[in-house]
């Protein structure tokens, strides 16, 4: 990826949504700091794996915060910017439509006696940080990126398709018109054919959050409040959003369609996929650790797929949001 960006000064707006993400990541931190002092002190230590991960992934966010704040932040990698912007992207702006939707319902189920909760100072630091943090990033992350690759976020949907298409040809002219064809045509066919996946995960987590029970362990310990719902069909909406996005920059989402849309809700939905599949298959490989309410094998086969899909959706994005002059 080549970039070619001019280095000055963020916006006030990049600034402040950089170092709100920034601020509220830390108060996450501090929580997963604390819990893992106390497991070391009282010996128990079986968490202590998990949590220190989580305080990689919080310095990441923090980091990744001021770089959006920041003028060096236009000068890091493009290798490392983008993985840190899609992961964190796919974990924390994805979950946005779960977390206003599960605010408004009433509270869930109390907590059965001799399980007390967390302290109210933990719930409200991480809760503070996760809405926190997404918040900042839904204003952040699209103005860093625009300064950065302003070609992606340039003109309309139906425009690109059809540039894609000339440039495609124009670099085949000897081929013939019949090879010309052929090669747009066999373009169209792998976007199509990588909507499959993310699409075959939107319907069943759509089944599962409407209540279906097909392919779900009879013996694995019940998830069907609406709490679980509410994720099952947050995780559908997103993979929608890929198809869509998919479809649209193929040239096929109407005329108006400005190319940012399709680009951003594509970026968000890949990377919730990636993110949140690979993080589940964390917990999954090892045997023992943590039962799936679907059956294992299921389990394994969905999270894979939802990497996967996560990846080739991220490649095609890529590819097709880069400028003429860009594309050998």
């Amino acid at each position: 990826m080549r970039v070619r960006a001019a280095i000055g000064a963020p916006t006030l707006p990049r600034r402040a949504a950089g170092y709100a993400a920034a601020g509220a990541m830390s108060l996450y931190l501090l929580v997963k700091v604390v819990w893992i002092a106390l497991e070391v002190r009282h010996g128990t230590a079986d968490w202590v794996l998990l949590n220190a991960v989580t305080v990689v992934m919080a310095l990441a966010g923090i980091g990744l915060g001021l770089a959006l704040a920041q003028p060096w932040g236009m000068r890091l990698p493009a290798w490392l910017v983008v993985p840190v912007v899609w992961i964190s992207g796919g974990f924390l702006v994805s979950m946005l439509p779960y977390l206003v939707v599960s605010s408004l319902l009433a509270p869930g189920t109390p907590e059965p006696a001799g399980e007390p909760g967390l302290p109210a100072w933990e719930t409200v630091f991480i809760g503070a940080g996760f809405l926190g943090m997404a918040l900042a990033l839904v204003v952040g992350l699209p103005l860093y990126l625009r300064d950065r690759w302003p070609w992606a976020f340039a003109g309309r949907a139906a425009d690109r398709a059809t540039d894609r298409a000339t440039d495609r040809a124009s670099g085949r002219a000897s081929d013939g018109a019949a090879d010309r064809a052929a090669v747009g045509a066999g373009a169209g066919a792998r976007t199509r054919w990588i909507m499959v996946p993310p699409a075959a995960l939107a319907v069943l987590w759509t089944y599962w959050a409407a209540g279906g029970t097909a392919g779900l362990d009879p013996s694995a310990p019940r998830t069907e409040g609406a709490d679980a719902r509410l994720l099952l069909a947050d995780s559908a909406l997103c993979a929608v959003c890929g198809v869509w996005s998919l479809w649209a920059l193929n040239g096929r989402g109407g005329a108006r369609t400005p190319s940012w849309l399709p680009m951003a809700l594509g970026f968000v939905a890949s990377g919730s996929l990636f993110a949140w599949g690979a993080w589940k298959l964390l917990w999954l490989l090892p045997p023992g650790v943590y039962q799936p309410a679907e059956y294992r094998w299921l389990a394994l086969a969905e999270h894979v797929v939802a990497v996967g899909a996560g990846l080739a959706m991220l490649v095609t994005l890529v590819r097709s949001t880069r400028p003429a002059s860009a594309r050998s």
